[in-house]
């Protein structure tokens, strides 16, 4: 399952996805990561919550970035759930095109290794493709 969290700058999208992550960190079997652009929340998280941080590697597209999930999800067969905060602070270049290739690796990423994705985008959610709409948290 993929879940996106939109909105402008200040609107609370990190504080939601930090409250998600720690309620799912109470009640989970698995593991949860939880991966950012910067350490700013490190201390926010349960400490439960593998945080990983992306400022060190250059991510320019959609498949760089699923290649870094990837290399997550081959560290540990247990990830229940990753959530990723300011996807396009993250992936330097995404356009509707490469966000749509985005869910669909994501999809059967999710399929394929039992675990779910929330993301976190600094847009407004009006100005996502419907596809993308249709996958917005409440």
């Amino acid at each position: 399952m993929v879940q996106f969290i939109a909105g402008g700058k200040g609107e609370g999208k990190t504080k939601k996805l930090i409250s998600m992550a720690n309620e799912n960190a109470k009640s989970t079997d698995g593991h949860l990561v939880f991966i950012d652009d910067d350490r700013r929340h490190i201390y926010d998280l349960h400490y439960d919550i593998r945080f990983v941080e992306t400022g060190g590697f250059p991510l320019s597209n959609y498949r760089e970035f699923i290649g870094f999930v990837c290399g997550v999800l081959s560290q540990d067969n247990d990830i229940k759930c990753i959530y990723v905060d300011g996807l396009t602070n993250i992936i330097k270049t995404l356009d509707d095109d490469g966000l749509l290739k985005l869910i669909s690796k994501l999809e059967s990423l999710s399929a394929h290794n039992d675990v779910e994705f929330v993301l976190s985008m600094n847009c407004r959610a009006d100005d996502l493709p419907d596809q993308v709409k249709k996958l917005l948290v409440a």
